[in-house]
């Protein structure tokens, strides 16, 4: 049986429609992925946002310009233009990250893991071997972690508080019950062969905690209501680090919470208050300390009462210090660290500052400091710059985390502040600290890449 003629043209005409039908909409879907993916990496849609008209017109615009580019040779134009999208793209992409902060980042990561090799190699044994390889380990999973936090809104990090901070107190709590002792104090918790101090993490849950409080549309520090939430949410955290007993950790906190306070708009008549109070209540806290830190205070006001015992590392560490003169003594040529002047079980960590300025006299310290600086002002600059109070108080936190640990733990190797056990960020040896601070500049990043973007989580 023959087929009809018509009906064969008409089954021809329904096929050849069929297939470029769905050539059409292949192109088109194509396109739109292409459209959509590079408007994900440019961070945000174009003006000309991708409509449905222009989605199925797509193809029709593609194949004219290809037609146009054969016939009138403006492929030195389409190849202009792509090369200038490319370098478009470039640098927003690199538009995200803040040298400020990424140069003297690194260099004083470089610095910490130098001078801790150079210490652990004049001490020798486990020193040696093991402490310099763990630090550029706990570096490189600290990076890692700042480079999420750079690509990740930092928004989300308000709600999710509300998961960190119990997590937090939790932790604290454990720590009292099951840590490790160490150092006289019982501030570890140890799972298989990996310790880690839980009171760092607290202190950057609290941050985030406070900053987002502090942030909502309807906060206001100087109500009530809203002062006593921020005191509660900052006592509990700092008694139950307290009780470990970490002096330190739990005073570098107060410098903190104030600050957030403080770019919130709180009254002075407020900060008045509290200063008056504090300074009421500092001789009643001082019997209330553990006897070892009421010798710190007595060794820092008279470190010449017992020099061979209580005031030797304060000592040690001034005589270290001035020892390295305008140049210093040269890499791996100190003397008090190797000799065992220093005491060397901290050598590498709380007392790395007089390591490096004997070894590098007047002008490496200079330079660290510098460097310290410099991170400071671009996290302060970052502040300034950030969309919203959240990004802002955020900042302001970080940055006097870090200016209160620099302060002190420089403070205290020339004798300007009592001995408390603070690290030096971003030298010191210690991966609980090192990451923790990392994060704080990947959170400092992210506000900064996102400084330009409105987000929906505004609360």
């Amino acid at each position: 049986m023959e087929m009809p003629a018509g009906l064969f043209r008409s089954n021809r005409f329904f096929k050849v429609f069929f297939f470029s039908s769905i050539n059409r909409k292949y192109h088109c879907f194509r396109l739109f992925i292409r459209r959509m993916l590079f408007c994900l990496i440019s961070d945000g849609l174009p003006n000309n946002a991708i409509t449905i008209q222009s989605i199925h017109t797509m193809p029709r615009t593609a194949a004219k310009r290809r037609k146009i580019s054969r016939t009138d040779g403006v492929e030195g134009k389409n190849s202009e233009q792509n090369a200038n999208s490319f370098f478009a793209f470039l640098k927003r992409f690199f538009g995200r990250f803040d040298l400020f902060q990424i140069v003297p980042l690194l260099l004083l990561l470089f610095i910490g893991c130098t001078f801790i090799y150079g210490a652990g190699q004049q001490v020798g044994g486990n020193f040696a071997e093991i402490f310099w390889k763990r630090q550029i380990l706990y570096a490189c999973v600290g990076l890692m972690a700042w480079l999420i936090l750079v690509f990740m809104d930092y928004r989300w990090l308000g709600p999710l508080s509300i998961l960190f901070y119990p997590l937090a107190l939790a932790s604290l709590v454990f720590v009292l019950v099951h840590g490790v002792t160490l150092s006289g104090g019982k501030q570890w918790i140890q799972v298989g062969g990996i310790t880690f101090q839980p009171s760092e993490f607290a202190k950057l849950a609290l941050i985030i905690s406070i900053s987002w409080i502090l942030s909502m549309r309807k906060a206001n520090v100087n109500h009530f209501l809203w002062m006593a939430a921020v005191l509660l949410l900052s006592v509990v955290p700092i008694i139950l680090i307290l009780k470990e007993p970490d002096f330190g950790t739990s005073a570098v906190l107060i410098p903190v919470i104030g600050s957030i306070a403080f770019v919130s708009n709180l009254k002075w008549r407020y900060i008045v208050i509290v200063l008056v109070i504090l300074s009421i209540a500092a001789p009643f806290a001082y019997y209330q300390l553990k006897p070892y830190q009421r010798d710190r205070i007595i060794t820092f006001l008279d470190p010449e009462k017992d020099p061979l015992n209580r005031g030797w590392s304060a000592i040690q560490s001034e005589i270290a210090v001035g020892s390295g003169g305008f140049s210093g003594k040269g890499y791996m040529q100190g003397t008090h660290c190797s000799l065992g002047y220093l005491p060397r079980t901290v050598a590498h960590s709380d007392f790395i500052f007089p390591v490096i300025a004997e070894e590098t006299g007047f002008i490496g310290s200079i330079i660290l400091l510098a460097l310290f600086a410099l991170l400071q002002f671009s996290i302060f600059r970052t502040a300034l710059m950030a969309p919203d109070a959240f990004g802002r108080n955020l900042c302001v936190g970080i940055g006097m985390l870090i200016m209160v640990h620099v302060f002190v733990n420089v403070g205290m190797c020339i004798r300007m502040v009592p001995i408390t056990g603070l690290p030096l960020p971003l030298v010191s040896y210690g991966g609980t600290f090192l990451m923790t601070i990392l994060i704080c500049l990947g959170i400092v990043q992210s506000v900064y890449s996102h400084r330009t973007k409105e987000s929906f989580l505004d609360v």
